[in-house]
């Protein structure tokens, strides 16, 4: 018959400490953390809010809160076919149909390849437009938002001695 060690005795104790101090800890932010499942426990589903529809519809282009930022779609998509089948963004924002719509043409980007070749078409990886561009909205914030825009930053300032 095998006997336990002073060590592991030690050991399991905190194992056991351990795992306790992690349950009690994640219990305690769980209750404290602002989220959208607005204290529905995670074993059980709550109703969805119903979505506004009140996309913005200006025309109007936004400014970017930060570079590389996707612009945001400043009209209405939600009849819009964007599948396997047909993109609809194309038939205003492609190269070839700007000149007649006057739309802004999507950049050219979206017609290279993962490699940096440029393609006659629009890139696959970058043909879903909504996987990166959404419309705007005009909805009450679920939470708080406390983003300030990049030329809000207090500027860091190189120092020479």
């Amino acid at each position: 018959m095998k006997t336990s060690t002073p060590q592991s005795v030690f050991t399991l104790a905190k194992l056991l400490l351990s795992a306790c101090i992690v349950m009690a800890s994640s219990t305690l932010l769980a209750s404290e953390i602002a989220t959208l499942r607005q204290g529905t426990p995670l074993e059980s589903t709550n109703t969805t809010p119903a979505l506004l529809n009140n996309a913005s519809n200006e025309d109007k282009r936004k400014t970017r809160a930060y570079p590389m930022q996707p612009p945001t779609i400043p009209h209405k998509i939600e009849a819009y076919q964007i599948d396997t089948n047909a993109n609809q963004c194309m038939t205003c924002h492609a190269r070839l149909r700007v000149e007649d719509s006057q739309a802004p043409m999507i950049s050219v980007t979206h017609y290279m390849d993962r490699d940096g070749n440029f393609l006659a078409d629009v890139s696959p990886r970058r043909y879903f437009c909504t996987q990166c561009h959404v419309t705007q909205v005009s909805n009450k914030p679920l939470i708080e938002n406390t983003f300030r825009d990049m030329h809000h930053l207090p500027a860091n300032k190189n120092k020479t001695n």
